[in-house]
């Protein structure tokens, strides 16, 4: 409406200024409407691009704030490139839990759904390109997060790519980086995560397939813990200070990528983990894993496939576990109904089993569905229900849901537009029975009710 109304006006200035014949000319009204359709069709057409690129965008499998391979026709920014993903706010707490979480959760940090669901915290990158006399470009990456009382050194390395005459596009980079960590949004989870510093190369073409292959090492300082009682609820994170050493722990990673399955596309991924003599000789372990992504990108939307094998290892090749072998498998997706109603899902399961030590052999079994609906290009409601079961082979199963109802406010139509504004409030139910039998306790149901307003960018 406002397109309209501003148009015709803009028709009689115009009209005005002009001199000669054009000072006689009038339009009549169904050439000020004919104009006007034009110029509203157009800027539909150039929104409907935007919302159409972002959704092709949510294909790919990796969902991280990590600086792209740079082209070699790449044109070099002026100054300091500043991104990175942020979320801040205050949850007021008057239920059992301030996050909904049920024990024994491996499959993500927010494993039975992520809105209304996850702590504060942030991410900040700084990046500068540059381009050589021989045209090579380079870009040097600096990160800092912030997830807790420290603020940590996430990144610190230089990339080079258009160095290869036979492999332009070769992408060549060593230092410390967030590495193979590939996400799923809805439950944020690292399906994969080898995070940490050494070096390799990205988007090596072989025949019209891109193939990433990288030596790396664990930061040495870094703790694996299950974080039970963090804003993360079950997340399997680092806890104290990042090192600027190895720690011993290392990883031989590969992707190929760029691979066509008649409509789908293909991902394959291969990793290999072993240990230095900085580890004890009885600790020293190997791992390996492998995992396969399929999606499909259509006219409304995006599904996506995902299985994982690790030996010795779960979701990283780092950490490993004798006779310890995980599976895990999901199909996620985001359908849009019409421009303004669209709906994102998953559907997950991991199996968990040692054969050495099966006391806490276990699946868990994840539903999630996010329904959403944008009254205009700035507010929208979201609702996103879920519901987890975490079954033990011996003896009982922990299991809950959560719901959640969001209005946000957002700078334009689309789940991947980003910074937002959200207020919410948080229902939900969890029964661990396992772990009240466990604990030898009687207090096993935990009600959650919350409110909170956050702030969610990246950028």
């Amino acid at each position: 409406m406002k397109l309209q109304k501003q148009l015709p006006v803009a028709l009689a200035v115009m009209a005005a200024l002009c001199s000669g014949n054009a000072l006689a000319q009038e339009f009549t009204q169904e050439q000020i409407d004919a104009i006007v359709a034009k110029a509203v069709d157009k800027a539909l057409a150039e929104r409907q691009e935007k919302i159409d690129a972002a959704i092709a965008k949510k294909a790919d499998v990796i969902n991280e704030p990590e600086s792209p391979a740079q082209s070699p026709d790449m044109a070099i920014p002026f100054g300091v490139k500043f991104s990175g993903y942020a979320r801040y706010g205050a949850q007021f707490q008057a239920g059992d839990q301030k996050f909904v979480g049920v024990d024994g959760s491996y499959n993500g940090s927010s494993a039975i759904g992520r809105l209304g669901n996850e702590g504060n915290g942030g991410e900040f990158q700084l990046s500068k390109a540059f381009k050589g006399d021989n045209g090579a470009i380079w870009d040097v990456n600096v990160m800092i997060d912030h997830w807790g009382d420290e603020v940590n050194l996430k990144k610190a390395y230089a990339g080079v790519t258009n160095i290869l005459e036979s492999n332009p596009n070769a992408y060549l980079w060593a230092g410390r980086d967030f590495h193979q960590r590939p996400q799923q949004g809805i439950n944020d989870y690292f399906w994969m995560n080898h995070d940490g510093q050494g070096g390799g190369v990205k988007n090596f073409d072989i025949g019209g397939v891109q193939f990433d292959v990288a030596a790396v090492a664990a930061v040495e300082s870094c703790s694996p813990e299950i974080m039970n009682d963090e804003g993360n609820p079950s997340r399997i994170t680092c806890t104290g200070g990042s090192g600027t050493g190895d720690k011993g722990n290392y990883a031989i990673t590969s992707k190929v990528h760029g691979m066509k399955v008649g409509p789908l596309d293909l991902e394959l991924y291969a990793n290999y983990g072993f240990d230095s003599k900085a580890v004890e000789s009885d600790d020293r372990l190997k791992a390996w894993q492998g995992g396969v992504v399929l999606s499909h990108t259509g006219d409304n939307g995006v599904n996506k496939l995902i299985a994982r094998y690790s030996d010795n290892s779960d979701n990283s090749v780092y950490n490993k576990t004798d006779d310890l072998t995980t599976i895990y498998a999901s199909f996620e997706g985001l359908h849009r109904f019409t421009q303004q109603a669209q709906v994102e899902y998953l559907l997950a399961w991991h199996d968990y089993s040692n054969d050495s030590d099966n006391r806490d052999d276990r699946r868990n079994y994840n539903a999630i569905v996010r329904p959403m609906y944008w009254w205009n290009d700035v507010h929208s409601t979201w609702l996103e229900a879920g519901w987890q079961r975490v079954d033990y082979d011996q003896g009982g199963d922990n299991h809950g849901w959560k719901l959640t109802l969001s209005q946000n406010i957002s700078i334009a139509m689309g789940p991947e537009f980003r910074p937002m504004l959200r207020f919410y409030v948080t229902g939900g139910e969890v029964d661990n029975e396992r772990t009240a039998r466990v604990n030898g306790t009687n207090d096993e149901t935990l009600d959650s009710f919350n409110v909170g307003a956050m702030w969610e960018a990246w950028f």
